[in-house]
């Protein structure tokens, strides 16, 4: 059997359609790009799959935005046009699989850039019985 791919994963965690997930995929690692710092996204795009890695662009000022959680999942709701319920889901799932893309390492180096709320995203979702 074929290793699912990173947005099959997403859309099973998030429990959206494939199509809502690799929108959410991209929507959030482009938030993300905003959030944190330059050398924090390289170090995450070197270990990422080419499928992700221009979601991982950044094109702006080397200094990553100071926003809070909620502008965060704002703005991933709105790039990916799904509500707030499925925003926040959706970024759950991401962070969730990139964890286990990244490695624990780089990805406490990333979470650690990012609000306190983050946190609770990026533990496990109890599965529904």
């Amino acid at each position: 059997m074929a290793e699912l791919s990173f947005f099959e994963k997403v859309a099973a965690r998030a429990d959206v359609p494939a199509e809502t997930a690799q929108s959410l995929t991209e929507a959030t690692l482009r938030t993300l790009t905003e959030r944190i710092s330059g050398g924090e996204i390289d170090d995450l795009t070197n270990r990422v799959a080419h499928e992700l890695r221009p979601f991982l662009s950044k094109e702006r000022q080397a200094d990553p935005e100071a926003f809070g959680y909620d502008e965060f999942l704002r703005r991933v709701a709105d790039r990916a046009s799904v509500d707030p319920s499925a925003a926040e889901r959706g970024v759950r799932a991401v962070l969730q699989t990139m964890h286990r893309v990244v490695g624990p390492k780089e990805f406490e180096d990333t979470i650690a850039q990012l609000p306190a709320e983050f946190r609770t995203l990026i533990q496990p979702v109890p599965r529904k019985g």
